[in-house]
């Protein structure tokens, strides 16, 4: 039970710090599409740290407030690179962000894979191909955030200029 411990742990801790990161993306971008993209994430990732919760509780383990608090503390730090990197819709810190959660929600697929595979006792009403397919859903749109982007974040800024003023500088 240990392993099954910690594996839960450790997703319940990354859920922590990205729904922190998403939380301030949210706030960020208030009032432009990114704002309702993240707010969106925001309710679906939740919702799912909700039912992996209520997975631990039922299989009687105890949430790892050390694990959470490392989790809290590394968002901070993500954060301030993020703010470095650049935090606007056309920064690259914005790129990394993204990337960061289509990575985490894949991570979330898997775990929501591997309880399925595992078959523990208990989980029986846990609709784990649904998870799946949520988790599926949150990284498309996740993907095709980053996919715009990336347009902005990584054109080459001469060739925007260019394009702008129909001069060719190349």
């Amino acid at each position: 039970m240990k392993e099954l411990d910690s594996y839960l742990n450790d997703h319940l801790a990354g859920s922590v710090g990205a729904l922190e990161l998403i939380a301030h993306c949210a706030h960020l971008y208030e009032g432009k599409s990114l704002g309702l993209f993240f707010a969106e994430m925001e309710a679906q990732i939740g919702a799912d740290q909700a039912t992996l919760r209520d997975l631990m509780r039922r299989l009687g383990v105890e949430e790892s407030k050390a694990r959470q608090a490392g989790a809290w503390a590394g968002e901070k730090l993500g954060r301030a690179l993020f703010t470095l990197a650049g935090n606007g819709p056309d920064g690259l810190g914005l790129l990394l962000v993204l990337e960061g959660l289509i990575m985490g929600v894949a991570g979330k697929r898997l775990l929501w894979r591997a309880l399925s595979a595992a078959n523990l006792p208990k989980l029986d009403e846990f609709d784990f191909e649904e998870l799946q397919r949520r988790a599926e859903e949150q990284i498309k749109r996740a993907q095709a955030e980053q996919v715009r982007s990336a347009r902005r974040a990584l054109m080459d800024k001469r060739s925007l200029v260019a394009l702008q003023t129909g001069s060719n500088c190349m």
